[in-house]
């Protein structure tokens, strides 16, 4: 009763060599709605930003992802092969990028940009995670559409059998961190941004919103064929999440102590 994966070329149209793909289209719209979303709140009167911020904390920002999602994949997903062949790193047309390592990216490129601004990290990161969710949406619908990523075997009425993942039906994982990585911890952000909080909880938040949905959701998702679960029990995305749930959590009960001291 498994659904079967529908037919989507990856590429979109080509001209000449060069071809448009849904996956780079996706990466294209999380882009987008960042800079748009940015100059709306930089627009704001005492907002305490220009747009010339904004287009510099964005430029800073994709480095943070490429840069830090790349290095965080061949270090933590194929590190013994990068022994083996350290120019790996450099090889991106094969593929290859890391949620948690993009994210430390842009938590160094936060702080490198707030010290050239002389902002503080706390309020950069405020500024910026609401805007995260939408892209993560929109690139996991990529990987949906590339047929990759996706979950494991399942009995589940809405279950779906990718062409690369064998003649089984799978749960489409992909789908499933779209609408709570994406969708729900972006309509989280803006519910609790409506009230003015404690520098830096914002931010909190969303580690450990992020960090608790990937936690979860890996128990859907099939772990990578050449690390597989330690001790059987645990996948490296579950692991790489735990320390985004203890960080977060810790954030926000420090920004909010630290709010309670000023108070008093």
């Amino acid at each position: 009763m498994a659904l079967q994966f529908p037919e989507i070329d990856p590429i979109i149209f080509s001209v000449g060599p060069l071809s448009v793909r849904w996956y780079g289209l996706m990466y294209l719209i999380g882009f987008a709605f960042a800079m748009w979303w940015a100059n709306k709140e930089a627009d704001k009167p005492n907002s305490g930003w220009t747009r010339e911020q904004v287009s510099d904390l964005l430029f800073y920002g994709m480095l943070g992802v490429i840069l830090g999602g790349r290095i965080g994949y061949v270090l933590f997903y194929n590190f013994s092969s990068f022994l083996s062949d350290p120019l790996m790193l450099f090889k991106v047309w094969e593929g290859g990028m890391s949620f948690h390592g993009g994210a430390l990216g842009v938590i160094t490129a936060i702080f490198i940009f707030a010290w050239r601004t002389n902002k503080s990290p706390l309020a950069v990161g405020d500024f910026v995670v609401p805007m995260v969710p939408v892209g993560l949406l929109a690139g996991r619908i990529g990987n949906f559409i590339n047929g990759e990523l996706w979950g494991r075997q399942t009995d589940v009425p809405w279950a779906v059998i990718f062409p690369s993942g064998g003649n089984v039906p799978r749960h489409p994982s992909q789908l499933y961190e779209a609408f709570f990585e994406g969708l729900v911890l972006f309509l989280i952000l803006v519910w609790y941004r409506k009230q003015p909080r404690p520098a830096g909880s914002i931010a909190g938040l969303f580690l450990l919103g992020y960090g608790v949905f990937r936690f979860a959701i890996e128990y859907f998702r099939q772990p990578d064929a050449h690390i597989g679960l330690h001790a059987g029990i645990i996948s490296q995305g579950q692991i790489l999440s735990l320390p985004m749930i203890i960080g977060g959590l810790g954030l926000m009960i420090w920004a909010h102590r630290r709010e309670a001291v000023k108070a008093a």
